[in-house]
């Protein structure tokens, strides 16, 4: 049944809702604008296509509004420098030197030309900048490489990529086990760049260096910020010679300035100026150039803007609808392009004029599926966790004027898991949660400990308690969901991706709590992920858990394969065939453990995938699934037309646990 735009609310169970967020739609509409720029004065992105199979293009902003394809989707710039790559491009002047997913070769593409290749297969490179002689020219590219001719010593440096011939590239600087930013000087003369060391994670420990820049390569190296209990990111020089920096020396990544001789706090505030560097050129400020700039910070999760008057250390707030900030790149001394989320509407492109403080939107992620007054927006909810903690979460209530559940029933709810583990729930508009709102599902979103946004002291809640903090948060605000009664605790669902989908599985092995769970690529082994995934991450289980051999026991007591004894309620595993972080075998052997014990489990494999599912068949096949699966076990009947799942060992509704 459909009602009328005027008719009364039709009484249906929750989750039976008709939605106009429908798997096919939300596959059609999941444009995400990354690795935003601004070159002489021009406004440049990446985007994904969903009608290539999500593949991704660079574009640039027409002076009608029009996207116009800089490099066409099929070339498909992606990087994987750290496997989760990012800044895969940069622009000269009109000519693109871009990273084509298919080989990781940094191609050249000029106005009417092919693309031309400049880098040898075996490597990979990202976060480039010109580098200039005193005209002007530009004579090579400074950039982050990964060195993959043998992938068992993948080696990461920066090197310098002569023009306009190419090649592998001169290193400059690789002593260290990772590097990020390099930003030279106006005067071509110095480099700024980050570095750290194993087992630490960008978010734990990096330092700040600067070295003078000439023609035999780095000399006078010095560490200008950071070190073991300092996180560092980010920094950029100003118009004229000083260099700013984030830093959360403080507890929390506030900015900092350099002028030669001292390292000066530039607007201290207990907020977050940054995000975990899980992808590289992450951008969460614009020096203007005369004297301002422009910055985003979090506080609760909540993003704002200040323009910061640098030297005085004063601020001047912009009020504006949107409450994430992200991929800031000044255009001019007046203005700034940056990646706005709201809480009611797909993500923009939006341009925002420092002086008036007005934001004009350039381009919009397709259209909106949903009326803002059909949106379920985020509500903050901070609820009691373990050992008298504070855990935080955004809750999103069931919303769809066209229905109503029965007055005796209180809604399902789903409780998402955040990946990483260290990244953070945002309250900006996502159709992924309101396809599930929209249908009469309650859903909360939880900032477990450990995750960013609230400063270095929660980020720091996991060390060593990954498998800990992380499953008493989530079972905390299920359970205190309940407890309030806005949702129906003998129906609540879990569902997660990568670390999130850990979380899932031990949240499901060592509580009743939750009655099914959806995980999509999460680990189940921790000894077999340290030993298998990729460089990045290869030692960040050390802080998470422990360093091995030594927390050998640790491992196995928090891996879920050890725990299926107490795996009783319906799981939905979903894996990508080709994923180089959470490697298949993950989800295989979970799977093959619980066939073998009769446990009710489903299975969906996807070829071609990796981290993450790019291509729209997979996405919608996945949203179907596991809409079915809810729908089967929680015994509601969807609204939509769905391919069959089966779930194999699924009870009858009367033998699940607790009388679902």
């Amino acid at each position: 049944m459909t009602p009328d735009d005027n008719s009364p609310p039709i009484q249906l169970p929750y989750g039976a809702w008709k939605s106009p967020v429908t798997a096919e739609a939300l596959a059609g509409s999941q444009v995400r604008f990354e690795n935003l720029c601004s070159v002489d004065g021009g406004v440049y992105w990446t985007e994904n296509v969903p009608s290539a199979d999500g593949t991704h293009g660079v574009f640039r902003l027409s002076t009608t509004g029009a996207a116009i394809p800089v490099v066409p989707a099929v070339s498909n710039v992606r990087g994987r420098v750290h496997e989760y790559g990012a800044a895969p491009y940069l622009m000269v002047g009109d000519t693109a030197y871009y990273t084509r997913f298919a080989d990781q070769r940094l191609y050249r593409l000029a106005p009417r030309t092919d693309p031309e290749p400049l880098t040898p297969k075996g490597y990979r490179y990202a976060d480039c900048v010109p580098l200039r002689a005193a005209d002007g020219t530009v004579t090579a590219l400074i950039c982050v490489r990964e060195d993959h001719t043998d992938p068992q010593d993948v080696r990461n440096a920066l090197v310098r990529l002569p023009l306009p011939g190419g090649g592998a590239g001169e290193v400059l600087y690789a002593d260290s086990d990772f590097v990020a930013y390099p930003r030279v000087s106006p005067d071509g003369r110095r480099l700024a760049f980050i570095s750290w060391r194993h087992p630490h994670m960008p978010w734990d420990a990096t330092t700040l260096n600067v070295a003078e820049l000439g023609d035999s390569g780095l000399t006078a190296l010095a560490t200008i910020a950071g070190g073991p209990s300092e996180s560092v990111l980010e920094p950029q020089w100003d118009s004229d010679g000083g260099l700013y920096f984030i830093s959360d020396r403080s507890g929390f990544w506030n900015l900092y300035g350099w002028d030669g001789a001292a390292v000066r706090a530039v607007w201290p505030h207990a907020a977050e100026f940054a995000s975990p560097l899980w992808q590289l050129g992450q951008a969460n400020y614009a020096l203007l150039g005369n004297g301002l700039a422009l910055a985003r910070f979090g506080e609760g999760g909540i993003d704002r803007l200040a323009v910061i008057a640098l030297r005085r250390s004063t601020a001047r707030m912009l009020e504006l609808p949107y409450v994430q900030y992200d991929q800031l790149t000044r255009i001019d001394a007046d203005h700034v392009a940056l990646v706005a989320g709201s809480a009611t509407a797909p993500q923009a492109i939006v341009s925002i004029n420092v002086s008036s403080g007005r934001a004009e939107t350039l381009r919009e992620a397709g259209r909106a599926l949903l009326s803002p007054a059909a949106v379920s927006v985020a509500v903050p909810i901070d609820f009691p966790s373990t050992q008298g903690r504070t855990a935080h979460a955004f809750y999103y209530a069931p919303a769809n004027p066209g229905f109503r559940g029965p007055p005796d029933e209180r809604p399902p709810l789903l409780t998402l898991v955040h990946g990483g583990p260290t990244t953070q729930a945002t309250p900006a508009y996502s159709p992924a949660v309101q396809y599930w709102t929209s249908r009469g599902f309650a859903v909360v979103d939880v900032n477990y400990g450990g995750s960013s946004g609230f400063g270095r002291a929660y980020r720091q809640l996991l060390e060593g308690n990954w498998g800990v903090v992380d499953v008493a948060d989530v079972i905390a605000a299920a359970q205190y969901l309940g407890r309030t009664g806005r949702v129906d605790p003998l129906r609540t669902a879990i569902r997660g991706g990568s670390a999130g989908g850990y979380t899932v599985l031990l949240a499901l092995c060592t509580s009743d709590v939750f009655r099914a769970g959806a995980d999509y690529y999460g680990v189940s082994d921790m000894t077999a992920l340290a030993r298998d995934t990729h460089k990045f991450e290869s030692r960040y289980l050390d802080s998470l858990i422990g360093p091995l051999p030594q927390a050998q026991s640790i491992y196995e007591s928090r891996s879920p394969l050890q725990h299926l004894d107490g795996f009783k309620v319906p799981l939905l595993v979903l894996q990508g065939a080709e994923d180089p972080v959470v490697p298949a075998n993950q989800s295989a052997r979970i799977v093959d453990a619980l066939r073998a014990r009769h446990a009710p489990v489903a299975y969906l494999l996807y070829e071609g995938e990796g981290h993450g599912f790019r291509k729209p068949e997979n996405i919608i096949r996945s949203l179907q699934a596991e809409l079915s699966f809810y729908g089967q076990v929680f015994g509601f009947a969807p609204a939509d037309v769905l391919p069959p799942l089966t779930i194999e060992n699924l009870p009858l509704k009367k033998d699940l646990p607790n009388n679902q």
